[in-house]
Order: C-alpha cells, then sequence, then structure tokens
C-alpha cells in the first residue's frame, strides 16, 4: 500500500461540482492499494499517518504529528501511485490492486482512519475527483507499506 502525505493549510474534494468535504489545517493522504496488499499493510499505513511528525514544533522543527496539533485528514483513493514508468510512453498499472479487491480495503483502511482519528474526510473510490490541495511548505512524504522489511542503509 502506498500513501502519499501531503501537509496542508487546506484542502478539498470534489466530484462535478459537488463538495464531498473540506479540512483545514492537517495532512491529505493520497492511498493506492497494491496487488497483495492486506489488513496488515493498513494498519501500518494508518498508524505511520496519524503518528507521522511533520508539524513544526516551537523551534520550527518537524516535531509535531497531527494528533498532536488536532489536525484534519483528508484521504482520497489514487491508484496512479502504482505507475510503472520504466518502458515505454505510456505507464502501467499493473502493480495496483483490481478494483474489486482495491475497493474493499481502501474503505477498511479508511474505516482504520476514522476508528483511529476524529476528523476523517474522504473522497469517492473509483470516482473522477477534483482535489484542491494547499500543500503547506511544501511538506510531501512518500509510505510505502513494503518498504517496512526493508534495512535501513
Amino acid at each position: 500500500m502506498r500513501a502519499l502525505i501531503q501537509r496542508v493549510s487546506s484542502a478539498s474534494v470534489s466530484i462535478d461540482g459537488e463538495n464531498l468535504g473540506s479540512i483545514t489545517t492537517g495532512l491529505v493522504v493520497l492511498l493506492g492499494v497494491g496487488e497483495g496488499d492486506t489488513q496488515e499493510d493498513a494498519r501500518y499505513i494508518v498508524d505511520k499517518t496519524l503518528n507521522l511528525r511533520v508539524f513544526p514544533d516551537d523551534a520550527g522543527r518537524f516535531d509535531r504529528s497531527l494528533i498532536d496539533i488536532n489536525g484534519d485528514l483528508l484521504v482520497v483513493s489514487q491508484f496512479t501511485l502504482y505507475a510503472d514508468t520504466r518502458k515505454g510512453r505510456r505507464p502501467s498499472f499493473t502493480g495496483a490492486a483490481l478494483p474489486e479487491v482495491a475497493n474493499p480495503l481502501y474503505e477498511s483502511t479508511v474505516e482504520l482512519f476514522k476508528a483511529s482519528y476524529h476528523n476523517v474526510v474522504t473522497g469517492r473510490f473509483a470516482e473522477h475527483m477534483l482535489v484542491n490541495i494547499q500543500n503547506d511548505g511544501p511538506v510531501t512524504i512518500m509510505l510505502d507499506s513494503a518498504e517496512r522489511e526493508k534495512p535501513r542503509r
């Protein structure tokens, strides 16, 4: 499972002009489900996201998490995080889980976020959405649950 996390001052998601939700200071999580991902991957992404210290303390250092600042969270499905661009000019998405597999795991991950945190807004799976993001910093972090087992160099 991959999550592209952006620290934001505000963000919103809409479909065909209908605002599905908006947030103020917090995180936007673009979430991709890969082939073979499980609930363990979902739990890792949720825990890591909520506790990731990417907000500044009084000295300006990254030392506060979303929980620490009581920020907002917007989660949007994003299968294109599994784009493979090694060959040709058109990305391949064969690493992404098929929709019938990805949707339940995406929804389950959203439920884990909601069970662990109070202010969670989401987009809709497999819909064409407009996501408005005011990236603060800019701060953008990539999480990949497959990387959690690899040793650091």
